[in-house]
């Protein structure tokens, strides 16, 4: 998101917060979320939400007469206030209830134990989505109905997931809305790390790393970076030796195969 669609989900994102000892506040994930896969297919109506040259008043009626006893009385005014705010194009409005959707959930699952199984799994979850071609292309596959996708990632789930984890990623499998599965996952585990301000870190190591190196690494780079980091190790043979790690943007290639590359330019210069 940029411009005003970015200043627009940070307010939003604070209002949520202010929001969680609501009583209602248990279905918001739920309601969001249901709101979100629709909006994402009806373009007419995002459209018209998402229209600034209509009075915030406006939409926020119409809101009201679609989603009235449908939806918690919370729920519903989160939507109020999407509507009433400003957004670069409508494609933004969805993205942004889809995230406060997922943010809804996170906070559920802080207040009751269970976030960091939700990152775990979320974390295990898009790399098997990652590394099988197959379940990718039958997730991605336009002529499978969202109930068929939804069956598929439950099966690769389990049974013994946490609810939050079968419900958000039961959602992305059926609203990819153009996204790779793995990606999509992926930002929900980020979007789980914001929930407590810290970072989502990707270590990728020849062999496994003890838990003293972990919590090694994992202070150096909560140093480095200003905050909090939670790291998911990949244990990838490519990597040759040393590790691979990647916050956001930024990667950090200590690998044995990245110096030897980096020996061979400077021969070849």
């Amino acid at each position: 998101m940029l411009g005003s669609s970015r200043h627009s989900f940070a307010a939003l994102r604070t209002s949520l917060d202010a929001r969680s000892g609501e009583a209602g506040f248990g279905t918001v994930a739920s309601d969001l979320l249901a709101v979100a896969g629709l909006l994402g297919h009806e373009k007419s109506l995002r459209q018209t939400l998402a229209d600034s040259g209509q009075p915030g008043d406006t939409r926020g009626a119409i809101v009201r007469d679609l989603f009235g006893g449908k939806v918690s009385d919370t729920s519903l005014a989160v939507l109020d206030e999407v509507v009433s705010a400003r957004w670069s194009n409508d494609v933004d409005m969805v993205d942004a209830v889809e995230q406060l959707g997922a943010q809804a959930a996170f906070t559920v699952a802080e207040a009751d134990g269970s976030l960091d199984r939700v990152e775990e799994e979320l974390f295990r979850v898009g790399r098997a989505v990652d590394g099988s071609a197959e379940l990718q292309m039958a997730i991605t596959d336009p002529s499978l109905a969202a109930e068929h996708k939804t069956a598929l990632v439950r099966d690769l789930i389990g049974a013994s997931a946490a609810p939050t984890t079968t419900a958000l990623v039961s959602y992305a499998a059926a609203n990819l809305r153009g996204r790779q599965p793995a990606v999509a996952i992926e930002s929900l585990a980020t979007l789980a790390a914001d929930q407590r301000q810290r970072l989502l870190a990707e270590v990728r190591s020849a062999v496994p790393l003890n838990p003293e190196q972990v919590g090694r690494l994992a202070a150096a780079l909560s140093t480095l970076q200003g905050r909090d980091v939670r790291l998911n190790v990949i244990v990838d043979p490519e990597v040759v030796g040393g590790i691979v790690v990647r916050v956001g943007d930024d990667v950090i290639d200590g690998s044995v195969a990245s110096r030897f590359e980096q020996a061979r330019r400077a021969v070849t210069a």
